[in-house]
């Protein structure tokens, strides 16, 4: 099966500084997949030149599209949603799915107003009068209500309480994800998503770091509780970071590498934030 998104070998440079760095990342059907990293990796360049919204260099290949050359076609079957907060205040809800239905031939308003009815947004109300949560509520019934292929997601809960990032999240795997659909997602608040991400990719000074399914870095990188009498001995087997507190020493270890971590201390698995943060500090010490 083909990728929905591929990418090989992208660049990108700003005022002679390179920002992108022969960047590759492959996206398939069925996936949700999380691009993390610091600010200044370089997320957010890497989706606008999947969007064709920034000349690039390198191969870029979406839904069989150069972002490019066929950006109208590439737009039928994918959807894109950036911080909430771009929707005009002055606009009315019932305006914002009538333009929708002007500018996107695969919206679908019943759909969209079925969303809605399930909240408290009237239809005749301004975006300025509603809360965040409300206009993230908005946002989504605009989106989903597309049928998509991809759904690209570049911090798409910034500013929001944490009921209103968790109800997003809900309603976006109730009402888009399919296994023959996909969706990659930027957010700093990772650990909000771990739980519904398939694969994950680690972006730090413009290249991918790491890019693997989390059940299978879930099972390469492994969590170590060590006392204070082992704590020599458990460095001697370089875990890629230490963390202490309260006389234990928390370490994280590439399992491959350390096979014998249950000698060190109790092993658990690791969270994402946790593995980004081991690999992330392996690279910049590197």
């Amino acid at each position: 099966m083909n990728p929905l998104i591929q990418v090989e070998g992208l660049t990108k440079s700003y005022q002679n500084k390179a920002v992108l760095k022969g960047l590759s990342l492959s996206l398939e059907a069925g996936q949700i997949m999380g691009l993390v990293g610091p600010n200044g990796a370089g997320k957010t360049t890497c989706l606008q030149a999947i969007l064709g919204l920034r000349p690039y260099e390198g191969s870029i290949d979406v839904l069989g599209h150069n972002p490019k050359k066929n950006r109208h076609a590439m737009l039928r079957d994918l959807a894109y949603v950036s911080d909430v907060a771009v929707l005009p205040n002055w606009l009315k809800v019932s305006q914002a799915l009538k333009y929708m239905c002007g500018v996107h031939p695969n919206f679908d308003l019943e759909k969209s107003k079925a969303f809605l009815a399930k909240t408290k947004i009237p239809m005749q109300a301004k975006i300025k009068t509603l809360s965040k949560g409300m206009v993230a509520q908005l946002h989504l019934a605009l989106i989903m209500a597309i049928d998509a292929k991809v759904l690209i997601l570049d911090e798409p809960t910034l500013g929001l309480d944490i009921v209103s990032r968790r109800q997003f999240y809900s309603h976006l795997l109730e009402n888009f994800y399919s296994e023959d659909k996909a969706i990659l997602i930027t957010t700093h608040q990772i650990e909000e998503i771990e739980n519904i991400l398939t694969h994950v990719s680690f972006i730090h000074d413009g290249r991918i770091l790491l890019s693997e399914s989390t059940d299978y870095i879930r099972e390469k990188y492994k969590l170590v509780q060590v006392d204070n009498h082992s704590v020599e001995l458990a460095k001697s087997h370089h875990p890629l970071y230490c963390q202490s507190m309260m006389g234990m020493h928390s370490m994280l270890f590439d399992a491959n590498l350390s096979p014998n971590l249950p000698s060190l201390g109790k092993v658990s698995t690791p969270t994402l934030v946790d593995i980004f943060v081991g690999v992330i500090g392996q690279e910049s010490n590197a």
